[in-house]
Order: structure tokens, then sequence, then C-alpha cells
């Protein structure tokens, strides 16, 4: 399907400004034995600072692949994504590695965070691998921790903590270094619906004060409905829908 369907969206990037992330003529295929499987098929497409972008489609679409490509943590078949002015077709591992950790963040449907560290220390983690002194930027992120409402579990491993919690943590951590972007995969699929509305309005504000691009995969028609725009994957294209 080729044709979009466009929509009076809630926010509209400024004429002139530029994406933060741009999809060119985007394919992947996949072998399976003598057969092909056009997942993605020369998909373009364009978000921008501060913009809320919801990507739904059916299970076996293609979502995450898509997701993943965008992240740099995939390579496509042909085609281009570009972030913050850089084509990551052009990059190497350690320079994708880089910039994952300097214009991106990432926020899964498990949390991944990591088991052996405090809320605290997996928060800090984004900023140590740049290269930042602990005492620069301990203030920081604490405060976002402060902000998510943990002030009391900051220094507790993610075993002690509830899912929410958990994945309160993740948002903290994908948000620390402000990213330009931060790509989100069923950022509440395991939690209850309460938990869920509660964790969706924390990130949505977090996001809007920082400015910063959300581009989420979702089943959660009742987040996909709060975003800007809202795109369903369907044979390999991005076609956008009303949002009510």
């Amino acid at each position: 399907m080729n044709n979009m369907e466009h929509s009076q969206s809630k926010s509209q990037p400024a004429p002139h400004s530029s994406a933060v992330l741009e999809c060119r003529e985007l394919s992947m295929v996949y072998n399976n034995g003598p057969e092909q499987i056009q997942v993605l098929d020369k998909l373009n497409f364009q978000a921008y600072r501060g913009e809320r972008v919801a990507i739904v489609g059916s299970s076996g679409s293609g979502k995450t692949t898509l997701l993943h490509l965008l992240g740099g943590l995939d390579q496509a078949s042909s085609g281009q994504v570009i972030i913050d002015g850089n084509d990551l077709s052009t990059m190497n591992d350690a320079q994708l590695g880089k910039l994952r950790n300097q214009s991106l963040g990432f926020v899964y449907q498990l949390h991944h965070l990591l088991a052996e560290f405090t809320a605290l220390e997996n928060v800090l983690m984004p900023m140590l691998i740049r290269g930042e002194k602990r005492k620069n930027i301990l203030p920081k992120a604490t405060a976002l921790l402060e902000r998510v409402g943990l002030t009391e579990r900051i220094h507790h491993k993610p075993a002690e903590l509830s899912g929410g919690e958990r994945q309160r943590v993740a948002i903290a951590r994908a948000l620390v270094s402000e990213p330009a972007c931060v790509l989100l995969d069923e950022p509440t699929g395991n939690l209850d619906p309460n938990t869920a509305e509660s964790v969706n309005q924390l990130m949505l504000e977090i996001g809007r004060e920082q400015n910063t691009c959300f581009i989420t995969v979702t089943h959660d028609m009742a987040l996909a409905k709060r975003m800007d725009r809202v795109f369903r994957l369907y044979q390999g294209q991005l076609v956008e829908q009303s949002v009510v």
C-alpha cells in the first residue's frame, strides 16, 4: 500500500525544521530457504524533535524489525536510516555504539535493567559509558529517579522493584542523557492498566519537558491516541492514521 492517509496531527513540525530521524527507501528482506520475505518495502518516514509518534500493526507486520533498524541494532537490506544527520549505513560498530549512546534512548517491554546494579546505578550507566564522572552526573540521575516517584527506591536492585517501578527506572535511564530520540518497544505491555496509564503519563511529561522525539511501537491504542501522529505498518509501508 503506497498511498498515505494524512491527518491533521496534534503538533506539526516547523516547515523548515530538520528531521531527528529519517528513513529513505528502507527495505528489509529475509531469506527463508528458497523464499524471500519482504518485511519493509522502500519505506520513507521522518520524525522531528519533540514529536511523539506511535507505530501500530498486527503481530508479524515488522514493527520490532523496524524499531531495531531505527536504533542501528540491525542492518537493512537496502535504504538509509539517518539520525541527527548521521547515515547509519556508513558507520562501523564503534561509531554506531557512540551514536546510540549520545543520540538515542531505548525503553523495552522487558525493561532490560542490569540485575546486579541498583536503580540509581542503572540510570547512571549510559553517562558512565560516555565517560562522565559519577560525581558530576549523580545529582541529575537522582533527580530523575525522584521525578519518576522512586525517591525511596533508588538503592534497590531490579528484583526488589515492582514491574511499574522497573519500567520507571528504564524510562529514567533512557532520558538521563537527554537524547534526541527515544525508541520504545511496547513500553507498558507487561503492566496492568492503572500502572500503564501512570507510566505513560510520566513518560510523555518528561519527554515534553526535554523536547525529546518519542517513537513508540505499541498495541496499546490508548497510548497511541495520545501521540501526535499514529502510523500503521501494513505491507511494508507506514500508513498514517487519523488521531482521535
